[in-house]
């Protein structure tokens, strides 16, 4: 396979260090990939790749020399690097070789199909991008159908979020809503039956029954709780007892428990 060799100084170097310093403007919506099973996850959910960068002196095996031709097809440009500029971009010991910039999927609530007992998790206020991909890991582990943001203030295009959520954000559908006004619509449009993660005027998340019915839980940013526009839906509000000194969980732990919960009443476990 032959392909322009490119260095350090090439704009698309300058591209992938910018989006990996999470500064520049991201409206395509790219992200970094690297390493054997990243590029697995990309092929597999058919995602756009902007960009394939080679390196065959720092590939150690078969598979990956595979792969670089199948993503050299598939990716729209594809350029070979040194192992010097390699090692600029990479955040891994052993990157195999393989190197993207890919497109997250855009999801619209369109888009979303919810059947008659589907799961769902809002988080309104998100800051922390290690959080945001824990959560979206944790989501996809709990066969939930759709992630909800409102408020956020990270981006999902940071590469934390890509690392702690195992690639799963490039399979989970996430709906974000600028509006919180605009993702309770959504969800009454749908017919969901919405929980608040609450300790005022709560019930222990245990006391519901989930099953047979569009289910969400909404966390709220530890800094900020749950915006006063949730309060006003008229939303149920569950609790999680805490039995020793804390007072609460984070938030993807938090998230694990109540969806997990609703995840086994729903297929009767």
């Amino acid at each position: 396979m032959e392909l322009q060799q490119i260095g350090a100084q090439h704009p698309k170097i300058k591209q992938v260090l910018a989006i990996q310093r999470n500064t520049a403007p991201n409206p395509r919506r790219v992200i970094t990939a690297e390493g054997l099973w990243a590029h697995k996850l990309l092929l597999e959910h058919n995602v756009v790749i902007d960009t394939f960068l080679w390196c065959p002196e720092a590939a150690y095996g078969d598979e990956a020399r595979t792969r670089a031709v199948d993503l050299a097809e598939r990716a729209h440009l594809a350029y070979q690097v040194s192992e010097r500029t390699l090692a600029r971009i990479s955040e891994r010991d052993k990157p195999d070789g393989l190197f993207s910039i890919a497109q997250l999927p855009l999801w619209e609530p369109q888009d979303v199909w919810l059947g008659e007992s589907s799961l769902i998790m809002v988080a309104d206020g998100m800051e922390i991008p290690g959080n945001l991909g824990t959560l979206i890991r944790t989501l996809d582990a709990a066969g939930a159908d759709c992630l909800v943001l409102t408020n956020r203030r990270t981006r999902l295009t940071h590469p934390k979020v890509f690392r702690a959520s195992q690639g799963m954000v490039l399979k989970m559908p996430v709906l974000d809503f600028e509006r919180t006004e605009d993702a309770i619509a959504w969800l009454q449009s749908n017919e969901v039956n919405v929980y608040l993660a609450d300790t005022d005027d709560a019930k222990n998340y245990r006391s519901f029954n989930y099953s047979g019915k569009r289910t969400a839980f909404v966390l709220g940013a530890e800094r900020y709780g749950i915006p006063k526009p949730w309060y006003e839906a008229g939303y149920k509000r569950v609790f999680i007892p805490m039995l020793g000194s804390a007072d609460s969980l984070n938030v993807s732990i938090s998230a694990a428990v109540f969806l997990f919960e609703a995840r086994a009443q729903k297929d009767h476990w």
